[in-house]
């Protein structure tokens, strides 16, 4: 489950990158653009951090922020909506992928966490 955590969470960034350059280019939206390609991408950069982490504390530690990050994330997705910004389909795509990997998250923090003492 880890290698499509990754290989999701790669792919999500991509579409974080797209919809903020669409965003900025065709929307005029700088600020929420911003604030999304942060918390959007970093969903995937924590988890290659804890590809390595030095323990499984500090695994655990690096997806729990992991998974902070996307709840932000579906956050910024939610208000782009509410305003407006981006339409019904656009949000509807983006904010599913997202529920995805925060359902991947939830799953391999449960098995980290039941594992941390074996």
């Amino acid at each position: 489950m880890d290698n499509a955590f990754k290989i999701k969470s790669f792919a999500f960034a991509i579409r974080i990158v797209k919809l903020c350059s669409y965003l900025k280019e065709t929307k005029n939206e700088f600020i929420l653009s911003q604030q999304l390609l942060r918390s959007g991408t970093a969903i995937g950069a924590l988890h290659r951090e804890a590809e390595y982490a030095e323990s499984k504390k500090d695994f655990i530690h690096k997806l729990g922020i992991a998974q902070k990050e996307c709840n932000e994330t579906l956050y910024w997705i939610e208000l782009l909506k509410a305003t407006e910004i981006i339409n019904e389909d656009q949000f509807e795509s983006i904010y599913n992928d997202c529920n995805e990997l925060m359902a991947l998250l939830i799953s391999i923090l449960t098995t980290a966490k039941k594992n941390i003492n074996k």
